[in-house]
C-alpha cells in the first residue's frame, strides 16, 4: 500500500523537491532531518526514493501488462488451436525459456537504446514465454471442459469459444502469474536502470540511485544499501501477496 501511495501520490509521502540540494548538508547519514541521508549533492534519500517509485513501477508494470497480453495471448490461442503452429510456437518459447530474462532483456535494451519505454518494452520480452507456458496449459486444460468440447455442436464459432470460454477461465492463473513477475520485472527494471539504460540522470529511479550511490560505498554505504533494501521489501512483498492463500 505505502509503494502504490508513493507511486500515485508522492507529495503526501515527501513534500520536498527531489532535485534541491544543499552543498553544506552532503553526505550526511541518515538521521531525524534526513531519514534516509543525503547524497553527494545534498538531496535527501529518503524524498528522491519516494518520488522515483512512480517512475520505476510504471516501467515495471508496462512490462508486466506488455508480456502479460502479448504472452496470455500466444499461448491461449497455441493451446486451443493446437496442430503445427502450436509446436512451432512452444519451440520458439523453449528458446526464450532457456535464454535467463535478464540477459535477454539487456541484450533486447542494447539494440532498443536508452529510455522506460525501451527498458519495459525489454522487460516485457524476456517475460513473454512464462505467459506464454501458463497461457496454454490453461487453454489445454480447459479445452477438455464438457462446455468447451460441446459449444461448437450448437453451431458456436472456434474463436467465440475462445473469448467466452477459455479465456475467461484463464484470467485467474495469468493473473497470479503477473504479480509474481511484477515482483521480477521491478529487479530487472531496477537492473538496468543501475546499468544506465534507464531514465538519464538526474530523475530519480530505484536502480539509478543504487548506481549513483556505489561511488560513495566507503564513505556513505546507505546510498546504495537503503534503496536496495526498498526494491528488497517491495519485491517480498508483493511475492508474499501472489503466495497467500485466497480467502474462503
Amino acid at each position: 500500500m505505502a509503494v502504490l501511495l508513493a507511486a500515485l501520490f508522492p507529495s503526501l509521502l515527501a513534500p520536498g523537491d527531489p532535485f534541491a540540494g544543499a552543498s553544506g548538508a552532503s553526505l550526511e547519514p541518515p538521521g531525524p532531518g534526513h531519514w534516509l541521508g543525503t547524497d553527494h549533492l545534498g538531496r535527501d534519500l529518503y524524498t528522491r526514493v519516494v518520488h522515483g517509485t512512480g517512475l520505476t513501477v510504471a516501467t515495471a508494470a508496462a512490462a508486466v501488462a506488455g508480456a502479460l497480453v502479448v504472452g496470455g495471448t500466444l499461448g491461449l490461442a497455441s493451446g486451443y488451436v493446437g496442430g503445427m503452429a502450436d509446436t512451432l510456437l512452444m519451440r520458439v518459447v523453449d528458446v526464450l525459456l532457456a535464454i535467463p530474462s535478464l540477459l535477454l532483456s539487456l541484450a533486447v535494451v542494447a539494440g532498443l537504446g536508452f529510455g522506460p519505454v525501451q527498458v519495459a518494452v525489454a522487460v516485457g520480452i524476456g517475460s513473454v514465454a512464462s505467459f506464454a507456458r501458463i497461457g496454454r496449459a490453461q487453454a489445454l486444460r480447459i479445452s477438455q471442459a464438457p462446455f468447451v468440447e460441446a459449444a461448437p455442436s450448437f453451431g458456436t464459432r472456434r474463436i467465440l469459444v475462445l473469448l467466452h470460454h477459455v479465456v475467461p477461465n484463464a484470467v485467474g492463473p495469468l493473473v497470479s502469474l503477473a504479480v509474481l513477475e511484477f515482483g521480477s520485472a521491478l529487479l530487472a527494471v531496477s537492473a538496468l536502470s543501475f546499468l544506465g539504460y534507464g531514465v538519464p540522470r538526474p530523475a530519480a529511479e530505484w536502480g539509478g540511485l543504487i548506481s549513483d550511490g556505489r561511488s560513495y560505498l566507503a564513505v556513505a554505504p546507505w546510498l546504495t544499501a537503503l534503496p536496495g533494501l526498498v526494491i528488497a521489501a517491495t519485491v517480498l512483498a508483493l511475492q508474499q501477496v501472489a503466495t497467500s492463500p485466497a480467502p474462503a
